[in-house]
C-alpha cells in the first residue's frame, strides 16, 4: 500500500497525480476523459502510470457530476415540501441587484416549478419554540403525491428549521414509514444550518436535484474499484477545499459541487506558502472551461455562501469565476463576428488536430496553426496532432471572413485571451482590487500556453507555472486536508451579548466537528480547529466572517472591542470604509475542523541540466514569424533566465514564452515567465 493517488476528472482530459511514499517520487499525466463512463478513463489513467491496483493506499479526486447534472439540467424529479403559507419562497426568489438594469437580465428558471411544491401544517417560532405542532395528515399527503408523481427526492424545508429540527426530523421519519427507500429524502437543517428562507430552501433543492446523480457515480465508482481490487476506498474534494469520504459525499452531495476547480485553488495556496508570498491570482484553463479564483493572505478566497448557475447555496465553498473558455471552445462566425465558446468540442470528438472526426475550429486548433504547440510530443507524446486538419477548420472559417488562416487563428486566441482576463476582473477590479498586487499562477492542460498573453491584458509582469501544471488541481487534491465546516445560528446585538454562551456556542461546534472527522478516521493528533463568527454592524443585511483566535477568545473580557475592531479593519478592506462608533451584531458562529495531511504538498525530483534544444520551429508572434526552440522543461538549467521566444514542453502541458518575455526555472520547481515592458 504505497501510493497515493489524486485525479481531477474534466471535460477532456483527466488528470492524475501519482506519490510513491517509498521512494518519495512524485509523478503526474493525463488520459482521456471518457464521458460515459467516467471510471473507465479514472481506471485508464491509473493503468497508464503503472500503479498496481492492490498497492493504492489513498485515493482522492474532483468530480464534477452534480454541477453538471444542474449545467445540463438532467437531475432528479424534486417535491419541494414547505411549510404552510411559504409555498412561493422559492418560485419569488430574490431580485438580482447586481443586473438590476441589465435588459437582458433573466432570472434562472426554478429547478422545482409551483406545481412541484406542497405545504405542510404546523409552525415554529424565530427562536425554535413550537406555535402549532406538526400536521400529521399534510406529510401523509406529501407521501401520497410523491408515490403518486414519480419523485426521485423530496426536498423539505420547514421555517426556523436551523433553530429547531424536531419538524423535519417527524417529517422524515413518516416520509420513511410511508415510502421506504425508494425517494431520496433531503432536509434542509442538514443541508444549511443558517437562515435567509429563500436561500436555505435554494440549497436543499440543489442538494436534491444534484443528488441523485452523485449517489449513482459514487457507487459506480466504489464498486469498480472493489472488482479492480483497489481497497483504499474513495475520498472527494468538496467545494471548500477539503476532503471527505465517499461515504459522507454521498449524504451531502451537495459539497461537491465545485470540487474539480477548488483542487487548483488549494495547490496555489501551497505555491503561495512555499514561496513565502501570500497573494495569488490562480488561472485553470482546461480543454472545456476557464476558472479563475483568489489566494488572499495566503489562503484560499472562501465565502459562506455563493451561486451555482445563478441560485444561491449557503456552505463554504472557493470563490471561483468560471467562464466558458477553453482549449476546445469553438469558434464560429455570427452576426458577421467571430466568436469563441462557450461551447466546446469536448474530448469527442475534440478539436480538429485531435483527428477524432472534429470538423469545427477550436483554442487548440489556432494554437496548431500558429505553432504553439509541438504536434509530435502532445501530452507528453501520447497524442499526435493533425495539423492540417487544424489548418482546414481554422482556413474554412477564415475564408468567411476574407483572411488568412494565421490571421484568423490570432484573432481566435485574442478573443479567448479577452474573456479569460474580464473573468479575472470580475474578482478583483470590480472588488476593488488591484491585480498587479497579485502574483498571476498559470495551470491547467492550456494555462500556461494563454498565460502571457493575459497576463499582459491586466498588465501584470510576472506569471508562476508550478510543477505539473497540467495537472495541478489533482496535485492541490493530493496535498489537501479532510475537512468539516460547521454553522449555528446565534443573533445577539452587542449590548446583549453573553460572551460565556457564546464561547459555549463555539464549543459545541468543535465537539461536533471532533466527532465527524473521527467518523473520517481522522487521529486525535491530527486534528486541527478554526473558529469564527458572522458579523455585521446594526442596520446592515449581509455579514463578514471573522476568525476568533481560540475557542475561550469569547468568554474575555475584552473580547468585543478587539473582535469589533477586526472586523472594522475586514469591512475597510472588503468595502474600503468603517465604521468604528457604530454597534456591531452577532449572527453566527462557524468552526472548521481540519485533518490534517500528514504528508502535504510535496514537489517533484529536479535536476541540474543543460538547456536542449529539441528542435527549432517557426510561430507566429504578433503576426511575423520566429524560429523558436522547443525545450524539455526537466532539461532547464535551474537559475538561468532563457529569452523567448520559447517553447518549454512537458507530459502535462505546454508553456509559450514570446519573443517580449523570458523564463527561468527556479529552484523551488517552478517556471517563472518575466513580460518585457
Amino acid at each position: 500500500m504505497r501510493y497515493r493517488v489524486s485525479m481531477d476528472i474534466g471535460g477532456t482530459f483527466t488528470d492524475i497525480v501519482v506519490h510513491d511514499t517509498d521512494t518519495g517520487i512524485v509523478r503526474a499525466s493525463k488520459a482521456d476523459t471518457t464521458p460515459g463512463d467516467l471510471t473507465e478513463g479514472v481506471l485508464a489513467a491509473i493503468a497508464q502510470l503503472d500503479v498496481p491496483a492492490d498497492e493504492i493506499a489513498s485515493f482522492v479526486h474532483g468530480t464534477t457530476q452534480g454541477l453538471n447534472a444542474l449545467l445540463e439540467r438532467r437531475g432528479a424529479k424534486v417535491l419541494l415540501a414547505t411549510s404552510e403559507g411559504m409555498r412561493d419562497v422559492y418560485t419569488i426568489a430574490r431580485g438580482n441587484r447586481t443586473r438590476m438594469f441589465d435588459i437582458h437580465y433573466r432570472k434562472p428558471t426554478p429547478l422545482v416549478g409551483a406545481d412541484d411544491t406542497v405545504e405542510i401544517g404546523g409552525r415554529l417560532r424565530h427562536d425554535g419554540s413550537e406555535l402549532r405542532p406538526l400536521d400529521e395528515a399534510s406529510v401523509r399527503d406529501v407521501a401520497a403525491r410523491a408515490r403518486a408523481g414519480g419523485y426521485d427526492a423530496i426536498a423539505v424545508c420547514l421555517l426556523f428549521a436551523y433553530a429547531n429540527e424536531a419538524h423535519e426530523l417527524e417529517v422524515e421519519r413518516m416520509l420513511r414509514d410511508e415510502l421506504g427507500d425508494d425517494v431520496v429524502i433531503v432536509l434542509s437543517h442538514r443541508v444549511a444550518r443558517e437562515w435567509r428562507e429563500y436561500e436555505r430552501t435554494s440549497s436543499t433543492v440543489l442538494e436534491a436535484y444534484t443528488g441523485p446523480v452523485v449517489r449513482r457515480y459514487l457507487e459506480r465508482i466504489e464498486s469498480r474499484f472493489t472488482d479492480e481490487g483497489i481497497t483504499s476506498g474513495v475520498q472527494v474534494m468538496q467545494s471548500s477545499g477539503g476532503i471527505v469520504g465517499a461515504a459522507y459525499a454521498a449524504e451531502h452531495p451537495l459539497q461537491t459541487l465545485l470540487s474539480g476547480p477548488v483542487g487548483g485553488t488549494a495547490g496555489g495556496a501551497a505555491l503561495m506558502s512555499m514561496l513565502g508570498r501570500d497573494d495569488a491570482i490562480c488561472i485553470d484553463m482546461g480543454g472545456t472551461s476557464f476558472d479563475a479564483s483568489l489566494v488572499l493572505d495566503g489562503r484560499p478566497d472562501i465565502s459562506s455562501d455563493g451561486t451555482a448557475d445563478g441560485f444561491p447555496v449557503l456552505m463554504p465553498l472557493v470563490n471561483l469565476h468560471t467562464i466558458g473558455a477553453g482549449g476546445g471552445s469553438v469558434a464560429y462566425a455570427e452576426a458577421g463576428a467571430l466568436r469563441v465558446g462557450p461551447r466546446s468540442a469536448g474530448a469527442q470528438p475534440g478539436p480538429a488536430c485531435y483527428g477524432r472526426g472534429g470538423t469545427e475550429p477550436t483554442v487548440t486548433d489556432a494554437n496548431a496553426v500558429l505553432g504553439r504547440v509541438d504536434p509530435d510530443w502532445f501530452a507528453g507524446g501520447r497524442m499526435s496532432l493533425d495539423v492540417a486538419a487544424a489548418h482546414d477548420a481554422v482556413g474554412l472559417l477564415a475564408a468567411g471572413f476574407g483572411m488568412e488562416a494565421v490571421d484568423l487563428a490570432e484573432g481566435i486566441l485574442d478573443i479567448a485571451n479577452a474573456k479569460m482576463a474580464q473573468a479575472i476582473r470580475t474578482l478583483t477590479v470590480e472588488h476593488g482590487r488591484e491585480p498587479a498586487d497579485f502574483a498571476l499562477v498559470a495551470f491547467g492542460g492550456a494555462g500556461p500556453m494563454h498565460a502571457e498573453a493575459i497576463a499582459r491584458e491586466l498588465g501584470l509582469a510576472e506569471v508562476l507555472i508550478p510543477e505539473f501544471p497540467g495537472a495541478f488541481s489533482a496535485w492541490g487534491m493530493l496535498g489537501s486536508d479532510v475537512r468539516r465546516d460547521l454553522s449555528a445560528q446565534h443573533y445577539v446585538h452587542q449590548n446583549e451579548l453573553d460572551r460565556r454562551e457564546l464561547a459555549a456556542s463555539v464549543q459545541r461546534l468543535i465537539d461536533s466537528a471532533g466527532e465527524e472527522l473521527g467518523a473520517q478516521r481522522v487521529p486525535t493528533d491530527r486534528r486541527r480547529f478554526e473558529q469564527a463568527v458572522d458579523m455585521r454592524y446594526e442596520g446592515q443585511d449581509y455579514t463578514l466572517t471573522v476568525l476568533l483566535d481560540d475557542p475561550a477568545e469569547p468568554a474575555r473580557d475584552d473580547f468585543l472591542e478587539r473582535v469589533a475592531e477586526r472586523f472594522g479593519r475586514q469591512h475597510a478592506a472588503r468595502y474600503g470604509h468603517a465604521t468604528p462608533e457604530a454597534p456591531v451584531e452577532f449572527v453566527s458562529v462557524r468552526v472548521t475542523g481540519f485533518g490534517v495531511n500528514e504528508f502535504g504538498h510535496l514537489t517533484g525530483e529536479r535536476h541540474e541540466a543543460a538547456a536542449s534544444v529539441t528542435r527549432t520551429v517557426p510561430i507566429v508572434f504578433d503576426r511575423a514569424t520566429h524560429q523558436t526552440p522547443v525545450l524539455r522543461r526537466d532539461a532547464l538549467p535551474i537559475g538561468e533566465t532563457l529569452a523567448g521566444p520559447v517553447l518549454v514542453v512537458e507530459e502535462t502541458t505546454t508553456t509559450v514564452v514570446s519573443p517580449r518575455a523570458s523564463i527561468r526555472r527556479e529552484s523551488a520547481g517552478h517556471l517563472v515567465l518575466e513580460l518585457n515592458a
